[in-house]
């Protein structure tokens, strides 16, 4: 997750946060909104990177890799064993 960060002075931020709060209903139905679409996006691309990643792995190692696809497979099981 990643934060844009906006410098605002004390008047703009306390705005922002009374309209916040005066349009509540408003603002959660554009978030959930938001979050909805997002979701459909995130959905989309992983179906997508599915069927590429499965193409991929169907293929031959490409001599010379052996190090490295080594490597990846001792990050990968790390990575499993400290979730």
């Amino acid at each position: 997750m990643s934060f844009i960060i906006c410098h605002q002075t004390d008047e703009q931020l306390d705005a922002a946060l009374s309209y916040i709060d005066n349009h509540r209903r408003e603002v959660e139905a554009e978030y959930q909104t938001v979050l909805k679409i997002a979701q459909e996006i995130r959905d989309y691309w992983e179906e997508k990177n599915r069927e590429r990643f499965e193409q991929i792995a169907k293929k031959p190692p490409q001599p010379g890799q052996e190090a490295v696809r080594a490597k990846l497979k001792a990050w990968k099981i790390k990575r499993e064993i400290s979730r």
